[in-house]
């Protein structure tokens, strides 16, 4: 645009153009090129601005993913510590329940992992004053009763829930 206005002054210049209706028209279209040369200065300004602003927000946006990312990987690495804990506490566990279970009777153990699949992960409970903690119901008097009555090594269950109960001395009994 700015070769065709060069190129047009030139010609309005050498007086080339003799008619008048052709200068008027050269001129015309000069002030219309430079009108139009400004307008796209102004438009590119603008972009200019708009990329600058832009420019800004991608470098805060990138500082803050960096902030996010830094809290992410601090995050993971103490759920992977707490995994290993996890890990090694479940170990740990296992190794004690296999020499537990291995001095239970085997009919008991059998009757334990029966209650324990029907009842969600809990086939005995403590009975703790009065109240069997698999199911929170407080038992009977007459089923408390029967429990006292029973021998320390029989297997006793909550009528409610089926589990097997636990007896402590905190039982209340």
């Amino acid at each position: 645009m700015r070769q065709r206005a060069t190129r047009d002054q030139q010609r309005l210049d050498s007086g080339a153009v003799s008619s008048p209706k052709d200068l008027e028209n050269l001129q015309r279209e000069i002030v219309s090129l430079a009108k139009r040369q400004g307008d796209l200065e102004d438009i590119v300004l603008e972009v200019m601005e708009r990329r600058e602003s832009a420019q800004e927000r991608v470098a805060e946006l990138t500082e803050r993913v960096g902030a996010v990312q830094g809290r992410i990987d601090d995050a993971t690495a103490r759920r992977d510590a707490a995994f290993e804990e996890l890990d090694g506490e479940a170990a740990s566990v296992t190794k004690e329940r296999e020499v537990i279970a291995a001095s239970v009777p085997a009919d008991l153990l059998k009757l334990y992992e029966k209650l324990r699949e029907q009842q969600g992960g809990i086939g005995a409970a403590k009975l703790y004053q009065r109240t069997c903690q698999g199911c929170r119901q407080e038992l009977a008097i007459t089923e408390l009763s029967e429990i006292r009555k029973a021998a320390p090594d029989t297997v006793v269950r909550c009528e409610n829930c089926r589990r097997i109960l636990v007896r402590t001395s905190e039982s209340g009994l």
